[in-house]
Parts: C-alpha cells; structure tokens; sequence
C-alpha cells in the first residue's frame, strides 16, 4: 500500500516540477522535486522488494 502512495507523491512531485518550469521559476526548484519524485519511485521499489 506504501508503495502506492510513494507513486502519487512522486506524480505530484513531477507535477509540482512542471508548474515551477510553466512558471518560470529558479531551475533549482525544479531540480529538486524532480529528485524526490525519483527519490519517491526508489522508495517504493524497495518497498514491492521487501513486500514478497
């Protein structure tokens, strides 16, 4: 169930990272929520790993 919720962070993230980019905002911020939606979709990986 983690696992789940980890993937929709991760598609809010990326979505957070667009409307930063659609706003002309520093590159920084949208550098970061890219890497904690990747960080997001790691951790829920590993989470279906230890799941079995």
């Amino acid at each position: 169930m983690w696992s789940v919720v980890l993937m929709g962070l991760a598609g809010l993230l990326v979505g957070g990272a667009w409307a930063f980019r659609q706003q002309q905002k520093p590159l920084w911020t949208q550098i970061s929520f890219c890497v904690l939606a990747v960080m997001s979709l790691v951790a829920a990986y590993l989470l279906t790993l230890t799941g079995e």
